[in-house]
């Protein structure tokens, strides 16, 4: 057991956030609220790990909720922005930067064959379905159970993430007529979409799914679930989109569109994409990106959109990031899976867990976890127990039984050692 962790200075720090900020954040699962305690405050990070004001030291699996592939304060991105900075922070207008980290991510998403860089994921879906609605000249949504497409209004219906987290099913100052153009559907469930489409397949827009579940902690999808909405969409001539902010190129360095071999009409991307610098996109087939102003008529603009430092960093993690680097990562997720699946049947703890690529989740129940309702009757309360214990252990795990995990180029194999040693003690003390 290691020595109780000091914490004198992020509760300081937190007090004086708290009267700055609601709930002392600036989103809502940094508050703890889905394990209980005080949050921490990080000082700073290097590699695979992050320490607090208090310097304690954590491994780090959250990793800014994915962005970091290549691990905290990587030297080619800091290179990256140092040499952008130097030319200007932010300029409103063309640069090269822009045009050179599309050429990277239509290389390796061929069907991304236009896009519009924006500023963070929910502006990036809010645009793909303003964009999906203008070009069916529909107006109905169909998204999943437990999915997260960001805070925009038409996705907080019964959404993933924070929102799951603080047991929200739908959040208020989402106007009633609004929230009924959401049509909401079980993930995995191929009849209820079927069910949803026969009833309103004239009217419904677009399919949004995260190809891979990571809001309500990591769900993959079943062999035939992603053909079958694509073949859905095509007969009832609805767009069928891929929210990859978090899956993008890291389930596969092609996205989750090349891992399971399905192609959507409209992509959206984040995270990754930035290095860890605000910034996302959404695009798809040029007929449809043809519609986006100043083309066509459907309006959407951003003043920091396609900002220098963010495509920097943006290229140089996509350019760091080899199939040979994605394959090693993917690799060590693996082992760290298989390690845990060793420790809770140890423990003889009910556990399931599984991964893709360098993205990886684990519930505490015994039957594989395929849709959000199956989420939620996991151990809840033993996870945060573990939670606490693992973070006592310098082992630091999203704080929400309810969100992915994620691995990245900076963690070898003595931090998979120790991390695993570390979650064997930590699940022991938890299960009492």
């Amino acid at each position: 057991m290691l020595p109780l962790r000091s914490g004198r200075q992020s509760a300081a720090l937190m007090a004086r956030a708290r009267d700055l900020f609601p709930g002392g954040v600036n989103s809502p699962v940094r508050s703890f609220s889905g394990v209980g305690g005080d949050p921490f405050v990080v000082a700073r990070g290097a590699g695979a790990r992050i320490w607090d004001a208090d310097d304690n030291e954590y491994i780090d699996y959250v990793l800014s909720w994915g962005p970091l592939v290549l691990g905290h304060a990587a030297p080619v991105v800091l290179d990256a922005l140092r040499e952008a900075m130097a030319r200007g922070t932010s300029f409103g207008i063309p640069n090269g930067l822009e045009v050179a980290l599309a050429e990277l991510i239509r290389e390796r998403m061929p069907h991304v064959e236009m896009m519009r860089f924006v500023s963070s994921g929910t502006e990036a879906t809010m645009s793909a379905l303003r964009l999906a609605r203008a070009a069916t000249g529909r107006d109905l949504l169909l998204k999943f159970d437990g999915c997260y497409h960001g805070h925009g209004d038409s996705f907080l219906v019964r959404a993933g993430s924070g929102v799951a987290t603080l047991g929200l099913p739908n959040s208020p100052g989402v106007p009633d007529a609004l929230a009924a153009l959401t049509l909401t559907s079980p993930f995995n469930d191929i009849a209820a979409v079927e069910r949803l489409f026969a009833q309103h397949g004239e009217r419904i827009a677009a399919i949004f799914v995260e190809p891979a579940v990571g809001n309500a902690g990591f769900i993959a999808p079943d062999a035939e679930f992603l053909p079958a909405l694509r073949s859905i969409a095509d007969a009832h001539g609805a767009l069928l989109v891929f929210d990859e902010v978090m899956t993008g190129f890291r389930v596969a360095i092609g996205g989750a569109a090349a891992y399971y071999g399905v192609t959507p009409d409209l992509t959206t991307l984040g995270k990754v994409i930035g290095g860890g610098l605000p910034v996302a996109a959404y695009g798809g087939r040029r007929e449809l990106m043809e519609r986006i102003a100043p083309t066509g008529p459907v309006y959407q603009a951003g003043t920091l959109s396609g900002n220098p430092l963010a495509m920097a960093a943006g290229i140089a993690t996509l350019g760091a990031l080899t199939p040979a680097l994605h394959e090693s990562i993917a690799q060590r997720t693996r082992a760290l899976i298989e390690g845990l699946r060793h420790i809770a049947a140890r423990h003889g703890v009910p556990f399931t867990a599984d991964c893709a690529g360098s993205m990886f989740g684990f519930f505490f129940r015994a039957e594989p976890v395929r849709s959000f309702a199956d989420a939620r009757t996991a151990d809840v309360e033993l996870f945060r127990r573990f939670f606490h214990a693992a973070l006592e252990r310098g082992v630091y795990l999203a704080p929400s039984a309810f969100e992915a995990g994620f691995m990245s180029a900076a963690h070898g194999d003595a931090e998979i050692a120790a991390t695993l040693e570390r979650l064997d003690a930590a699940l022991g003390h938890a299960r009492r």
